[in-house]
């Protein structure tokens, strides 16, 4: 089992910036995939950017130019740096990783984007 802890939500006005962290428990699974989605009330869950244990990355095009995702394998620690924030980014932002045994989800962060 692997578990995720988050960090980085928070409230921020339009135009600002927010550092998401996700960190992995120790886990003799190899992880491959790590990412964020997000989900807001009423709408489906989508994904917001994914990184491979290379470093190949996958944004949705709501995000590109303003989000990046990047890894630290050494710490099993995936970071979503969120530039020129916008109201329709606020949803609950939750990590996620896969490995051999399938998807490990955390428990989720809050993100909120005042106008």
């Amino acid at each position: 089992q692997v578990q995720l802890v988050e960090s980085g939500g928070g409230l921020v006005q339009a135009g600002g910036s927010l550092r998401l962290s996700c960190a992995a428990s120790k886990t003799s699974l190899s992880i491959y995939n790590m990412g964020y989605f997000r989900q807001a009330p009423g709408k489906e869950r989508e994904m917001v950017a994914v990184i491979s244990r290379f470093g190949t990355t996958t944004y949705a095009d709501s995000v590109k130019g303003r989000f990046t995702i990047s890894r630290d394998n050494d710490k099993n620690t995936v970071y979503l740096q969120m530039n020129s924030l916008k109201p329709d980014d606020t949803s609950l932002y939750s990590c996620v990783a896969r490995t051999s045994e399938g998807s490990h989800w955390g428990q989720g962060t809050q993100v909120t984007v005042s106008s």
